[in-house]
């Protein structure tokens, strides 16, 4: 999955449609992401010695990593983007970077 944890992301289909966040989690087995902000859920939660007062708690949930794109932090829009690999120059060692479709910054 090419999404990572602390991207900012924008979603592109469901009921948060056009709604953007940070990725806080990533769940790759299950190809889902929670996004801050979106996908808010209200659980009911029974009181106990870490909520004394219990009640309706809002949380954010998983949401399809199909229906969200990430935003490209040089150009400011959701992109698709690519790999490329790129050697370091004081090691050598080759690694992939991700880059952007539209504006082609590596990030």
């Amino acid at each position: 999955m090419k999404i990572h944890k602390n991207d900012n992301v924008t979603v592109i289909a469901g009921n948060s449609r056009g709604k953007t966040g940070k990725v806080l989690k990533v769940y790759r087995d299950d190809r889902r992401v929670i996004v801050e902000g979106v996908n808010i859920i209200r659980r009911h939660s029974r009181p106990s010695q870490r909520n004394p007062q219990g009640g309706i708690v809002q949380k954010e949930a998983p949401i399809s990593a199909a229906n969200i794109m990430v935003i490209c932090p040089k150009c400011s829009e959701p992109s698709r983007f690519g790999h490329k690999q790129v050697s370091d120059s004081t090691t050598g060692r080759k690694h992939m970077m991700r880059v952007c479709r539209k504006c082609e910054e590596m990030f």
